[in-house]
């Protein structure tokens, strides 16, 4: 008889318990000790034919860097990571990893799969690179940079970040242009600080400038200065990471009564501005005793936390469908509920109602059915006529999605944009109508995630780095 094979059980990680978090910003996963993350790196199968790194936007190799962990080389971790991720420490805390690397790891067809990104997660805080060189490429070696080559990129999420951070170690110095008062665009203003600490961020960027890119805050391209300008001006390519930052509404009477928000505004309050530190920091943000959040994604679940964590004693998150179609990822939808979020599913808004003073007391819902799947593949929600219920409420924020922000598409003469008004660029390179104009991320794509955006950054820094470099581009590490 085949002697059977026991697979242990996915290494857990120590969090906050949810009492506990529902009252602080602090951040809910602690992370793994160095002996938890051998344990669950030696449950990888080190497959011949890895699957997992194909499920990576930006190809880490998985199988590689967890080899090195089980046999406690974590500098050679780093190293094999670094190779191909530019954040390794966000992509650690953000990524939906069960639908790209875990999702294709081999052991998760009968079992768990192996815990890849709780593991890159682990690696990335671990690593005291021994200089900036080494923080970015894993290894001692860095060209000079090559003054004559500048590069711009215009906005500083996680796009451009990996975009800047593939062409510094080639040598070809970025500049990036952010439009707001610090860096990390979505990262920094639309993640709260429970799931990726600003320091996170701010270490990576740090590590970016050590290697020479540069930072230019407060700089509006398509206002303060154009694309065209900037090629002008000696730049040699621009890449256009600017996100998909235009709020969408629901469209329902009511909407601009006070205590409604977009849930881009209230997350850049909270997040950005530090409104939760009022009257600390001059941005006031409404605490509302019963908030409603409508919207069934990674955005809503952050505004529904968010919310908790200002005071409230009531935090709804209003869904047209079931439970099961939500969006957002399993982790942060379980860390919801597990801190007291209720869901109200197969509701949908039909008005807002206010007192005479134009101040939010309260939503009327559609109550829906599932009908037959629409073009996304999830079940159409179908409006039940007549039955509606009343939520009393002081405070609404709408997590319903974001559209193009027009700021610099409408003053890029010659730029070809789609019917919905993102940038049209090649999927393989990232170029678009403009000659030496590249862009990528939510404003190609519309909304998706960090690490796909990040994909894009990547595909268009290689091309770039090709076009300048020449025959003398040598990739440091693929």
């Amino acid at each position: 008889m085949a002697k059977k094979i026991i697979v242990p059980k996915r290494t857990s990680m120590s969090m906050q318990a949810p009492e506990v978090r529902r009252d602080n910003f602090n951040e809910v996963a602690l992370g793994y000790t160095l002996a938890e993350a051998q344990t669950e790196a030696r449950r990888c199968l080190q497959c011949k034919k890895p699957t997992c790194q194909a499920g990576c936007p930006v190809e880490v190799d998985c199988r590689g860097f967890i080899r090195e962990v089980a046999e406690g080389r974590l500098d050679e971790a780093f190293r094999a990571i670094k190779a191909t991720n530019s954040l390794p420490a966000v992509c650690g805390r953000v990524c939906p990893q069960e639908n790209q690397c875990e999702g294709a790891c081999t052991l998760g067809r009968k079992y768990e799969p192996v815990a890849i990104g709780r593991l890159e997660r682990f690696v990335a805080d671990s690593h005291y690179a021994s200089s900036a060189c080494q923080s970015l490429t894993g290894g001692d070696e860095c060209p000079l940079p090559q003054e004559d080559l500048r590069v711009a990129a215009v906005g500083s999420g996680p796009a451009s970040l990996t975009f800047a951070g593939y062409l510094a170690t080639r040598g070809i110095p970025v500049t990036v242009f952010e439009a707001m008062h610090e860096v990390g665009g979505v990262l920094v203003y639309g993640i709260p600080e429970f799931r990726l600490p600003k320091s996170i961020v701010a270490l990576e960027v740090e590590q970016l400038e050590a290697q020479g890119v540069s930072f230019e805050t407060n700089a509006v391209v398509g206002r303060t200065v154009g694309v065209q300008e900037l090629l002008n001006q000696g730049f040699k390519a621009v890449f256009v990471g600017v996100g998909a930052g235009l709020p969408r509404f629901l469209g329902v009477p009511g909407e601009n009564l006070i205590g409604v928000y977009s849930a881009n505004e209230y997350l850049t309050r909270v997040n950005l501005m530090k409104g939760y530190r009022f009257p600390e920091y001059d941005t006031p943000v409404t605490r509302g005793r019963r908030v409603a959040v409508f919207g069934g994604g990674n955005v809503a679940m952050d505004s529904a936390r968010t919310a908790l964590r200002l005071g409230a004693d009531k935090v709804f998150i209003v869904y047209r469908r079931t439970r099961d179609e939500m969006p957002a990822r399993l982790e942060e939808l379980e860390h919801a509920v597990e801190e007291r979020v209720e869901l109200v599913c197969l509701c949908g808004p039909l008005e807002f109602s206010g007192d005479d003073q134009g101040r939010l007391t309260g939503v009327r819902l559609q109550k829906m059915c599932l009908g037959e799947p629409d073009e996304s593949g999830r079940c159409r929600p179908v409006c039940l006529e007549g039955q509606t219920e009343s939520l009393e409420i002081d405070m609404a924020v709408i997590a319903v999605g974001t559209g193009s922000n027009p700021v610099l598409t409408r003053n890029t003469p010659g730029l070809e944009l789609n019917r919905r008004g993102y940038i049209v660029a090649d999927p393989e390179t990232g170029e678009t109508s403009l000659p030496n104009v590249f862009a990528g991320g939510d404003i190609v794509t519309g909304s998706a995630t960090v690490v796909m955006a990040m994909g894009a950054g990547r595909r268009a820094a290689k091309v770039v780095a090709a076009r300048l470099l020449g025959a003398t581009e040598v990739p440091i590490r693929e």
